[in-house]
């Protein structure tokens, strides 16, 4: 399955980039582009000699920060004051040919032709895309693969670097989203009003998922790079992901990963190492370099 790892030792530029971005004397709403320029994952699947830079879209808002509108079957627009989360997920378990990627903001979106667009510059190709209704609103979905090989995306910073393309595109065409996304804070034209507790909103959790694999579950806060950091956080512990999904719901990421160590299911006493390492990393507190 995809996101398959022997081992790892790249140097993760991505999120280190973005935190000097943030650093930058820049308003919010200034032009985003963001770059990984990493050392290359070593890949069961992928050359680890190889190395590629993949360029996120930039961002340049068009809009400013309004009261949210939409606009009824008759024509006429009316202004609510309920504005959806937005949902962005990343599925590598449903389909064994390409990435699945579903996209919710209520019923607001429309085709995404420029996130489609978008998605390309990062060298992939849209090969389905479909909308549907429930009670959460229209979802838009997508299957994705890499344009050099016809396969599902196998990267964890390309998997990265998609989640933040989409939500670039997703704070420029529909600002009111800004203040719904921890990404709003440092790139949207209104931060989020509500602040998330790390103690509190970080879970993790692991559980038997037969006797080859084990199934670990985190959610915790949202921020730029987390993919990429908890991919690097288990497999520096000699733990191997094998495919999973990451869900960004508002302020909150949701990852669900298929891991085994030597080809077999994790034993309790890994499994608290496991716990207590992406525990750590997650709830320690940030300390600027300054500070040194």
């Amino acid at each position: 399955m995809a996101v398959a790892m022997a081992s790892i030792g790249a140097n993760f530029g991505l999120y280190g980039n973005l935190k000097a971005m943030e650093k930058q004397p820049n308003s919010r709403g200034a032009s985003f582009l963001c770059s990984s320029g990493l050392d290359p994952f070593q890949l069961s699947c992928i050359n680890p000699k190889r190395s590629s830079t993949y360029p996120v879209s930039k961002f340049i808002p068009k809009v400013s920060a309004s009261a949210a509108v939409e606009v009824s079957n008759d024509g006429s627009s009316q202004e609510t004051d309920v504005i959806p989360t937005p949902s962005v997920m990343i599925d590598q378990d449903s389909d064994p040919d390409a990435t699945i990627v579903e996209i919710t903001f209520g019923d607001r979106l429309g085709a995404l032709l420029d996130t489609m667009s978008a998605l390309t510059t990062l060298g992939l190709n849209v090969v389905k895309a479909n909308v549907y209704l429930d009670s959460s609103g229209k979802h838009n979905k997508f299957a994705i693969t890499k344009a050099s090989t016809g396969r599902k995306v196998d990267d964890p910073e390309l998997l990265e670097a998609i989640r933040l393309t989409i939500i670039n595109n997703m704070l420029e065409y529909h600002p009111e989203s800004s203040a719904q996304l921890a990404m709003g804070a440092a790139f949207g034209v209104t931060p989020p009003t509500e602040t998330v507790d790390l103690d509190i909103a970080t879970h993790i959790h692991v559980y038997d998922d037969g006797p080859e694999r084990s199934l670990l579950v985190v959610e915790t806060a949202d921020r730029p790079g987390l993919l990429v950091d908890l991919v690097k956080i288990i497999t520096d512990i000699n733990i191997a992901v094998e495919s999973g999904e990451f869900d960004t719901e508002g302020l909150l990421a949701k990852a669900k990963f298929h891991v085994s160590y030597k080809g077999k299911a994790i034993i309790k006493p890994l499994q608290q190492v496991l716990a207590n390492s992406l525990r750590y990393f997650l709830r320690r507190p940030s300390t600027e370099e300054a500070s040194f």
